[in-house]
């Protein structure tokens, strides 16, 4: 996030969603919003889906699944149409306005209109109170990333934060909420295939040497393989062993027949798990897990704030992971000889520009801290972007409408879409009795059209198949979802809905399209 999330609460004036549901993907926030909006900020939700913060909303704009590109460039269309752009901002502050300009003014709002299923006078409003407001905060998630154009999508909401000067200030910005906890603080952490902790990229000389001294080995400048890339590479035989520490795939992961093929095809598999998961009963090896509550370390969270973890009990395997991990960097060759995550923490930081002002110490008097925050006297960071961009002028990056990787035809009819319900909140399992007993099975969301053509009422089940897989579901028949389409979250291995979703992928990230798979419904 560019800004923190106090500015909800202290700051904002107009609060414009897009692809997010806050209240079930992130309730904190998604309560700090009510909070916002009842106090007199304005809403504004794109989504498919009627979420619940619609009942708070001044716009709902439904937006036909995948037409999100379209939707903001013709928000920018009217905006720059009418003069609302931030002129000065433009100017002073950013590089390649004339292209976005050429590209939107053939996004007409009859054109995006017919392409997004949204009522040309609202989008004209919606444009014309962005543009118009002063403390304006885009919010997206993985209703915005996990597309084919999910990269295109978030450039586009900067596009339209930049056109109207909402960066750099409190009570603007453009925020991305992360879809895990502690997400943030991996990717940190350079748990990606490009970077080094503190986003340095592998492939700079002067940043592989840095590391290279620190360690005591030689670094490879070439860029590792993505999640998908890792899967493909297990299909082909080129990656012959995985360690997989918290991670489901099997579950979690889209075209998830493929992820357990590509399982099958390895030669040696350790699963590092609390639980025997779906993917830990393809392990050769299962290492037991400590959970949060039996950890030391640090969480970084959306807004990019470092907190202490402490641990309330001791683990229960009788350590810590980073424990477990250092043996096997002992018996691999390497000796490593950490005392605790404190010293894995200073180690890194030493090592990150924009951690380095950051330590324990700073953090339990402070009780946290945000980076930037290259020095131990910087106060860290809460906004983002203030007075220049980090690579000194903003470039806009105009796109074209870019269609899903797969839509509904006359044999997969049907348009699927997935996400999270609140009662399992970031969990995908059947291991807690707790929430197992709120909310215990799948019910998929169908608009009352397609159930009086199907025959079927709430708490039938269905079964839904795709050009990858099938799973059964039981239904509820509501008009929160579009004819046409069918919602379903992903919690439950008894309904495995990840069998079903498309294999399409973003080509620059790698993330699926979770939101958009073409399939076929049956009344069983």
């Amino acid at each position: 996030m560019t800004n923190p999330i106090s500015d909800i609460t202290n700051e904002v004036e107009l609060m414009f969603l897009i692809g997010t549901n806050p209240t079930e993907a992130h309730p904190i926030i998604g309560y700090k919003m009510r909070q916002a909006a009842r106090r007199g900020a304005k809403l504004v939700v794109c989504d498919p889906r009627r979420i619940e913060l619609v009942d708070e909303a001044d716009y709902w704009l439904q937006v036909k699944p995948g037409t999100d590109i379209p939707l903001l460039n013709g928000l920018m269309h009217i905006i720059i149409k009418e003069g609302l752009e931030d002129k000065k901002f433009i100017e002073e502050r950013t590089e390649n306005y004339e292209e976005l300009k050429a590209l939107v003014e053939s996004y007409t709002p009859e054109l995006v209109s017919g392409l997004t299923g949204v009522p040309v006078e609202d989008l004209y409003a919606v444009a014309r109170l962005y543009a118009a407001t002063d403390k304006a905060m885009i919010f997206y998630t993985l209703g915005i990333t996990e597309h084919i154009c999910g990269t295109r999508n978030v450039m586009s909401c900067a596009n339209l934060a930049m056109l109207t000067g909402h960066l750099g200030r409190p009570g603007t910005g453009v925020c991305p909420q992360r879809g895990q906890n502690n997400v943030q603080g991996a990717c940190d952490m350079g748990a990606l295939p490009n970077v080094y902790s503190g986003y340095q990229a592998v492939g700079v000389d002067a940043v592989r040497e840095k590391h290279e001294k620190a360690w005591g080995v030689s670094l490879s400048p070439k860029v590792g393989l993505k999640i998908p890339e890792m899967f493909a590479a297990a299909h082909e035989g080129k990656v012959k062993a995985m360690y997989i520490l918290g991670e489901n795939p099997v579950l979690t992961d889209p075209d998830a027949n493929h992820i357990r093929a590509a399982l099958e095809h390895l030669e040696f598999l350790v699963v590092h798990e609390l639980f025997l998961t779906e993917t830990a009963q393809y392990a050769d090896v299962v290492l037991p897990a400590a959970s949060f509550a039996e950890s030391d370390g640090t969480f970084t969270n959306t807004e990019r704030r470092v907190q202490r973890v402490r641990k309330a009990i001791e683990p229960i395997p009788g350590q810590a992971d980073w424990q477990t991990i250092c043996q096997m960097f002992n018996k691999m060759g390497y000796p490593v000889n950490y005392s605790s995550p404190k010293e894995i923490w200073d180690e890194m930081a030493s090592l990150s520009p924009s951690m380095a002002g950051i330590n324990y110490d700073r953090i339990d008097q402070q009780n946290s801290l945000q980076w930037p925050c290259p020095t131990l006297d910087h106060p860290g960071t809460p906004v983002l972007h203030v007075g220049k961009f980090t690579r000194g002028l903003g470039l806009f990056q105009p796109s074209e409408h870019i269609p899903p990787g797969e839509m509904p035809d006359e044999e997969y009819p049907f348009l699927l879409s997935t996400g999270r319900i609140l009662q399992h909140y970031n969990v995908t399992t059947p291991y807690s009795k707790g929430l197992s007993s709120i909310w215990n099975k799948e019910m998929s969301e169908l608009n009352p059209l397609d159930a009086e053509k199907l025959g079927v009422t709430t708490g039938d089940q269905i079964k839904v198949t795709s050009r990858r897989g099938e799973a059964v579901t039981q239904v509820k028949v509501t008009d929160r979802v579009l004819p046409g389409v069918i919602w379903m979250s992903f919690h439950y291995n008894a309904t495995p809905t990840n069998a079903l979703t498309s294999s399409s992928l973003d080509p620059i990230t790698g993330t699926g399209e979770y939101k958009v798979a073409a399939v076929k419904l049956e009344k069983v």
